[in-house]
């Protein structure tokens, strides 16, 4: 099987920031800044935002980093958002394409079961069949896209049980097996250390840095011993501490700051590019650290590359099986899948909550607009067991329908401008009070 042209490592990607409409202004006026990378999904190809047009023209590269492939999922990549990413990296000009190794959707065809959608990036389990469906899934991406695809490491509130090889291990394997270049998060190293008790260090020794695409730096937060990678705070000494390790490593050919909410002045944003500058420019020595041997249980490379799969292949399903179990107790309220630890998985279920309310905030600001106060309580209540169906302009449609059905906001002038909102997206009148009263007998009941 073809794959896509690799990236050279003489690609020099640079110093750059992760590039948000909210502070692509300031972008634009900082200096030094070689590169930038765009949330894939929020470009059109056809429109590009002007600011993306001008940082172009004035020779800075721009980079499509995209969140909702799902190259973890049980399933193939889905062939219209594979079309749709290598239309906005023919569109930017871009050297490569990046994704995350992550699932973000589980159900479907392949558990016969209904289809979840994450809203999130969630972790795939170490495993030989998470590998193997992987690296299927990362040959199909690379053979449609233009350029070459680098993928992330993400993040992890949880853990999953009987995992078989380490993070560092698992990276290795997919390089080998697929030549896709990484993109390696030192926030989220530090995100797994803390709260998955894996070291940075022996990660970054168990991994091939001779295939980092670049680096990505993040700041976070810790709350009751867990670590919340928010992209929302200041990046933290630790995590910096993570980049020198990695610098004493490799020389990475690109290192970006990725901010998402809460954006700071310019000039924080300029302090923490030149504390990312420094960082790179003094690496500290190499510790002294035996060779980590893998598992028994772990790959080798007698294993060779994973044989082309039918839609029946057994690893797909048992992967499947175990996603949507997962993604069910995160959304759907259902118990949680056997090994898992309880407490953590509320812990993920609430951030998933929490990062759909402040999504769905953002695609619908007349929602918090129209219930005040009231709107975060009201729109976690009604995600606990109401996974969405469609991407977030339709999760504000059902959270707003939702009220309605139960008469709400109390306040009736909220809710006659809750009601012609809803109607002016809808495309349809709201549900008449014998309808919304149906609705919740036939929910009571299913809920049984």
């Amino acid at each position: 099987m073809s794959h896509a042209p690799q990236l050279g490592n003489a690609h020099r990607l640079g110093i750059g920031i992760g590039w948000r409409p909210e502070i692509a202004e300031a972008v634009e006026a900082l200096p030094g800044i070689d590169w930038v990378e765009a949330v894939a999904e929020n470009v059109c190809p056809d429109h590009l935002p002007d600011s993306l047009v001008r940082l172009r023209a004035r020779g800075v590269t721009v980079v499509p980093h995209g969140v909702s492939l799902g190259l973890g999922g049980a399933g193939r990549p889905d062939t219209k958002r594979l079309t749709d990413l290598a239309e906005r990296a023919e569109a930017l000009g871009s050297p490569l394409v990046t994704e995350h190794i992550a699932f973000v959707r589980a159900g479907g065809p392949l558990t016969a079961s209904p289809a979840l959608e994450a809203g999130h990036l969630l972790p795939v389990p170490r495993t030989k069949d998470a590998l193997r469906v992987l690296c299927e899934n990362v040959r199909i991406a690379q053979d449609c896209l233009p350029v070459p695809l680098a993928v992330e490491n993400i993040a992890a509130l949880i853990n999953w049980p009987d995992e078989e090889m380490t993070e560092g291990q698992f990276l290795a394997e997919l390089v080998e097996r697929t030549g896709v270049r990484l993109l390696i998060d030192v926030a989220n190293l530090h995100t797994n250390h803390v709260n998955r008790g894996e070291d940075p260090a022996t990660a970054l020794d168990q991994l091939p840095v001779e295939a980092i695409a670049y680096v990505h730096v993040a700041g976070g937060i810790e709350r009751d011993g867990v670590w919340h990678d928010t992209h929302a705070h200041p990046v933290s000494e630790p995590v910096l501490a993570v980049l020198a390790e990695l610098r004493s490593r490799v020389s990475p050919p690109g290192v970006l700051l990725e901010r998402d909410d809460n954006f700071p002045p310019p000039a924080e944003l300029s302090a923490e590019l030149t504390t990312i500058r420094e960082t790179l420019r003094t690496p500290g020595p190499r510790p002294v650290r035996g060779t980590s041997a893998a598992p028994e249980s772990g790959p080798s490379r007698q294993d060779g590359p994973a044989a082309p799969t039918t839609t029946t292949d057994p690893a797909r399903q048992r992967l499947a099986l175990a996603q949507a179990s997962l993604l069910s107790a995160l959304v759907a309220g259902t118990p949680a899948p056997e090994g898992f630890d309880s407490r953590r998985l509320g812990v993920q279920s609430r951030a998933l909550g929490a990062k759909r309310a402040e999504v769905v905030a953002k695609v619908a600001p007349e929602l918090p607009r129209i219930l005040g106060g009231g709107y975060r309580a009201a729109f976690l209540a009604y995600a606990k067991s109401r996974p969405m169906r469609g991407g977030y302009r339709r999760d504000a449609l059902d959270f707003a329908e939702h009220l309605l059905i139960g008469d709400l906001p109390e306040d009736p002038a909220a809710r006659r401008e809750l009601t012609q909102w809803w109607r002016d997206r809808a495309g349809a009148r709201p549900p008449s009070r014998a309808v919304r009263i149906a609705r919740v007998a036939r929910a009571v009941l299913v809920g049984r």
